[in-house]
């Protein structure tokens, strides 16, 4: 007989899965968290091969800020139409207004953190007990630190000293009444390992992952894409400049790189050379503090 031997991609490929197989079966609600981004284009992805020819045993979810790059959320509508999959949208400004919210101001205002509410009410207003996401542990050091299935408290707040231990691939998802569990397959993959499984599965992005010419705004030596959303000083300098965008979040606090990369090889060939994470070259809310990304996780944040 002869024996196959499983490359890392696949390897990741089939951690993921079964982490997958095993949200549909413990939970009753679950939904995956689903932004028009690179990481859960390829979530979906896993997805199909979890549970295809059935349909997904979860809605996909995508809470908006309304900041969002025009081009992510196009590529999200298209892909929810092409699977036949349903897909819930629930807008920030809806909360901002139902809640009287106060909107950030000044020179880094985002509309970024104002998501934990939609996300919280969203998953009160359909019950949903898991939410699958495509938060990586590479990404920024809270998400190093956090479990594969990591469980919120009733208020979506994420305790550090609660987290389950997660020895030989099992995953304890048991929670009562009010809590819920942020679930991540891809938590152990790389920046590198979803660009190689994006080129091996011949996966279509977004354009602006990819080289082009835009007006960026310099702030902080960051090039942030120009937009009416972005709060702008007297002194503050636009440029053209060729740029693609590592990361897709809110047009408030993404900032894009230079680059020459035109296409999936490009891409690769400029990650292998970086010596910065996509988040630390890129996200300006996760400067604004040394522990910003976990002080929004305990406050319920993805």
């Amino acid at each position: 007989m002869t024996k196959r031997y499983l490359d890392y991609l696949d390897q990741l490929e089939a951690e993921a899965i079964h982490i997958m197989r095993e949200v549909a079966g413990q939970f009753e609600k679950p939904a995956l968290l689903f932004s028009g981004g690179k990481d859960s284009i390829t979530l979906v992805r896993l997805a199909e091969k979890a549970f295809r020819p059935s349909k997904f045993p979860f809605p996909l979810v995508h809470i908006d800020t309304g900041h969002n790059f025009p081009e992510a959320i196009r590529y999200r509508d298209e892909l929810a139409e092409q699977l036949g999959e349903k897909l819930i949208v629930r807008n920030v400004e809806d909360t901002i207004k139902r809640k009287s919210l106060s909107e950030p101001k000044g020179r880094y205002a985002s509309r970024n953190a104002l998501q934990t509410h939609t996300l919280l009410e969203t998953i009160e207003e359909f019950g949903f007990d898991a939410c699958i996401g495509g938060a990586r542990r590479d990404e920024e050091k809270a998400r190093a630190k956090e479990r594969i299935f990591s469980v919120r408290d009733e208020f979506g707040q994420w305790d550090p000293k609660r987290q389950r231990p997660e020895l030989w691939n099992i995953y304890n998802g048991r929670i009562t009444k009010g809590e819920n569990v942020r679930v991540f397959p891809i938590s152990n993959w790389t920046e590198l390992d979803v660009w190689n499984y994006i080129k091996r599965e011949g996966i279509e992005l977004p354009n602006i992952y990819y080289t082009h010419e835009r007006e960026c705004l310099v702030r902080d030596g960051k090039l942030m894409a120009w937009s009416d959303f972005i709060y702008q000083e007297p002194d503050d300098v636009v440029v053209r400049k060729q740029v693609r965008f590592r990361t897709v979040g809110d047009m408030t606090c993404t900032a894009a790189v230079e680059s020459i990369a035109h296409d999936i090889d490009g891409v690769i060939a400029e990650i292998l050379e970086s010596k910065i994470s996509e988040r630390g070259a890129t996200r300006i809310d996760d400067k604004l503090s040394e522990t910003a990304m976990e002080d929004r996780k305990k406050g319920g944040y993805f």
